[in-house]
């Protein structure tokens, strides 16, 4: 009886097997190849599946996703002999399972080995100042190799990015260097432009304030030349209006001298000959008061007569 028990345990256990064996459950955006006696049958994509049990066999579970692979650093030589050390980024994806198994041997190790001797060939064409300006053309054409390199491997690369580029420290030193002579250089040309354009503007509204200046001088002096005309046509109608004597001009010349002889840069000043006339007109007109003054005072005595009142207005006044 035991050995009965033994053999349908062991007859449970291997249908248990075979049905694992036979049930294959894909995940999606994988696939699976199958192969029958060691050789390719079918690839198996996402979902159940059901294969024979003991006679077909999983080689190989691929992941269809985009993947993205970072490469190490790779030291390249460009055109004018510099080493630099590149880091590369590569989004590649599955195309055929089957090709990825069966025509490559390791397909992440061959696009590495194929991304290194590509870029030493592109870089090789290359002098440094073009290899750090050229990113995007370093990118498309490494791109298009890789692309028709993977193709027969089943593999599509949808992108490669340089990471980074990195000189050598001597050179990076030197481009510092000079990087920050070039920023100095726009920093004193700005500032030259700025104190430039800064004298410029002073120039001009000094220029603008020096025009207004003489014009405001221009129209002032207009007006006061106009305002003394004024003045002296004024005071010439008074005069000539009051019909004035010799001896009242005589009398406003010699009140005139003193204002001649005012300021403390006169030394010297000659006393024009006119003078003799003022004072001669001016003694006969103080004769003539002096006359006057007498005959009233016989007058009062004697009862004479006096002199009359409109000879006596038009007589200057001595002060």
């Amino acid at each position: 009886m035991e050995p009965i028990i033994i053999v349908l345990i062991i007859l449970v256990v291997l249908v248990f097997i075979a049905l694992i064996k036979t049930i294959q459950v894909i995940p999606q955006a994988s696939a699976a190849i199958v192969e029958r006696f060691g050789r390719y049958t079918r690839t198996l994509n996402a979902g159940l599946n059901i294969v024979v049990p003991f006679i077909d066999t999983i080689r190989n579970r691929i992941d269809l996703r985009e993947q993205v692979v970072p490469f190490p650093p790779q030291p390249v030589i460009t055109q004018d002999n510099l080493v630099v050390n590149i880091d590369t980024v590569i989004y590649y994806q599955v195309t055929d399972a089957r090709a990825a198994t069966y025509e490559v041997a390791s397909y992440i190790q061959a696009i590495e080995q194929l991304t290194v001797t590509t870029l030493r060939n592109i870089i090789g064409g290359m002098d440094l100042e073009r290899t750090l300006t050229s990113r995007e053309e370093i990118n498309a054409a490494l791109r298009g190799v890789l692309d028709e390199a993977t193709g027969k491997w089943g593999i599509r690369v949808n992108r490669v990015e340089l990471k980074a580029i990195e000189p050598p420290t001597s050179i990076q030193d030197s481009m510092e260097k000079q990087m920050r002579a070039d920023r100095d250089k726009r920093a004193a040309i700005l500032q030259a432009e700025g104190v430039r354009q800064s004298e410029i503007l002073r120039a001009e509204g000094e220029k603008q304030s020096q025009i207004l200046r003489a014009e405001g001088e221009a129209k002032a002096a207009a007006l006061r030349a106009e305002g003394e005309a004024q003045a002296v046509r004024t005071v010439f109608e008074a005069i000539h209006a009051g019909d004035p004597d010799q001896k009242l001009l005589s009398y406003q010349y010699l009140q005139m001298l003193p204002k001649i002889a005012e300021g403390d840069a006169n030394k010297l000043w000659i006393v024009p000959s006119e003078i003799g006339d003022a004072l001669k007109g001016l003694s006969g007109a103080m004769g003539n008061i002096g006359g006057l003054g007498g005959g009233s005072g016989s007058g009062s005595g004697n009862g004479g007569a006096s002199v009359p009142a409109q000879e006596r207005r038009e007589k200057p006044s001595i002060d």
